[in-house]
């Protein structure tokens, strides 16, 4: 599986740790963030991440900067996108499972690297369960396609 991670400039160091953690998972991973602690804007990254997602680049995404909100909303934004910020692995499964989310965020000012690899091991081990959620996934993307 191709994974797209996209960052922002508080997030550089903990995008290595968890770009390291998903190629020893045998993950391909394609950078879309900055590698620049100089200060930059987050909703670059979400969308750049989104698009790539939207447009087949990458199967799923994954998306740091202080606190995982911002850039979430920036890749929420992208028709499409399922984008949730997870702070522990619990919610980080049930996005997928109940969701099918297709990005997901944390903070790096909010977890540390450890958990941030248990977040993404649970969303990366879980699948989506379809039936009911399936259903609620479906009006979510209608209210999407309202906007038009």
């Amino acid at each position: 599986m191709k994974i797209g991670i996209g960052n922002d400039h508080t997030s550089v160091d903990m995008k290595w740790e968890i770009v390291a953690y998903l190629e020893s998972l045998g993950y391909e991973v394609v950078n879309y963030g900055t590698d620049s602690r100089e200060s930059c804007d987050y909703p670059v990254y979400g969308k750049k991440v989104a698009c790539a997602v939207t447009g087949g680049e990458v199967e799923r995404g994954i998306l740091i900067c202080g606190t995982g909100v911002g850039i979430s909303l920036a890749a929420n934004k992208v028709k499409g996108i399922r984008a949730a910020v997870c702070s522990e692995p619990y919610t980080a499964r049930l996005s997928k499972e109940h969701n099918d989310t297709n990005i997901l965020a944390f903070g790096s000012r909010v977890v540390g690297t450890e958990l941030a690899k248990m977040i993404v091991s649970a969303w990366l081990d879980a699948e989506f369960e379809g039936g009911r959620h399936k259903r609620r996934v479906d009006m979510i993307m209608a209210i999407e396609a309202e906007k038009e």
